[in-house]
C-alpha cells in the first residue's frame, strides 16, 4: 500500500468530487494521505478532513502565504498544537519553509515565520514538512540554528546531491512526486535513482505538480483542459520511481511507506491493520 506524504485534499479544486477522489485513491492502493495546512484559517478544516477520511494532517503556515498572515497566527498554531497534542492523526508541522522562486515575497518575513515555526516544532517535539524551492541552503541553516532534532520531509525536493545529503544528515527524508515522471527532469531523476533508499518518500502535492500524463500547456488549459493532480496518481508516480531504482512497484510502495513512517512516526499507528 502507498502513502502520499503530501496532498492538499482540502483545496477548493476537490470541492465538487472529494469523496470520489478519495475513493479512486483507495482503489488504486493509497492507504494513507498526509494533508498539510497552508494558512491558519484552514487548520480546523484539515484536521476535520483527516478525521472524516481516516487520513493524517500537519499544521503550519506556508511561505507563500506569510504576507497575509498575522503574527498572532503563530500563537494560534502554538495553541492548536497543544490542543491536538494527543491526536494521533496530527503527524507534523507543515507546510512551512522558504520560497525564493516567487518574486516580490518579503524574504525577511518568510525567514521570521520559518524560524518561529521551527521553534514550535522543537517545543512540541514534532517533525516538519518543508517547502523547498530555491531555498535549500537557508532552510538547512535554519534547522541548524534552531537545533531541530525531530527531522521530517523535504517536500518536492529539487536541490543538489550535496544539499540532499545535508538534509539526510539532519534526519530528513526527501519527497518525490510528479516531476520525477518527466524525462527532462534530469537532476531530480538522478537524485531519485542514486540517493540511499532510506531517503525517499513519495507524494503528489495534489492538486498541483501533475505527472507528465496530466501535464497541459497554457494553451490547453486556456481551452478548458484540466491538469488537476490527485492522490490516485501516486502508484503510477511510484512506478516511475521504481523504474529508476530497479524496484518492483510493490517494493517501491513498501520502502517509501516505511520511510514515511520513519519521517513522521505517528503514521505507523494509523495503518489499516491497527484500526
Amino acid at each position: 500500500m502507498w502513502t502520499d506524504t503530501h496532498c492538499h485534499l482540502d483545496a477548493s479544486e476537490f470541492d465538487a468530487d472529494r469523496d470520489a477522489v478519495v475513493a479512486r485513491a483507495r482503489a488504486a492502493g493509497v492507504s494513507q494521505i498526509v494533508i498539510p495546512a497552508v494558512v491558519a484559517g484552514n487548520f480546523e478544516r484539515v484536521r476535520a478532513l483527516a478525521h472524516a477520511q481516516g487520513f493524517s494532517y500537519a499544521l503550519g503556515i506556508h511561505p507563500l502565504y506569510v504576507m497575509q498572515a498575522r503574527e498572532d497566527d503563530l500563537g494560534r498554531l502554538d495553541r492548536m498544537l497543544a490542543e491536538c497534542r494527543d491526536d494521533p492523526r496530527l503527524v507534523g508541522i507543515g507546510e512551512i519553509g522558504l520560497d525564493f522562486f516567487v518574486k516580490d515575497l518579503d524574504e525577511a518575513r518568510q525567514r521570521f515565520f520559518y524560524l518561529e515555526q521551527l521553534k514550535l516544532a522543537k517545543r512540541h517535539g514534532l517533525p516538519v514538512i518543508l517547502h523547498v524551492r530555491r531555498s535549500a541552503d537557508p532552510l538547512l541553516a535554519g534547522l541548524r540554528r534552531i537545533g531541530l532534532e525531530t527531522g521530517g520531509i523535504g517536500h518536492a525536493f529539487n536541490g543538489s546531491r550535496q544539499q540532499a545529503d545535508a538534509f539526510l544528515a539532519l534526519g530528513f527524508k526527501l519527497g518525490f512526486g510528479g516531476t520525477v515522471t518527466f524525462d527532462r527532469s534530469l537532476q531530480i531523476r538522478r537524485l531519485a535513482a542514486e540517493l540511499p533508499e532510506e531517503a525517499l518518500v513519495v507524494e503528489t502535492d495534489a492538486p498541483d505538480i501533475p505527472p507528465h500524463w496530466l501535464y497541459r500547456t497554457a494553451e490547453e488549459r486556456a481551452a478548458g483542459a484540466s491538469s488537476r493532480n490527485e492522490p490516485g496518481e501516486l502508484p503510477r508516480i511510484g512506478a516511475c520511481l521504481a523504474g529508476l531504482r530497479g524496484w518492483t512497484p510493490a517494493q517501491a510502495a513498501a520502502i517509501t511507506t516505511r520511510n514515511a513512517h520513519a519521517a513522521l512516526p505517528r503514521l505507523a499507528a494509523l495503518l489499516p491493520s491497527n484500526g
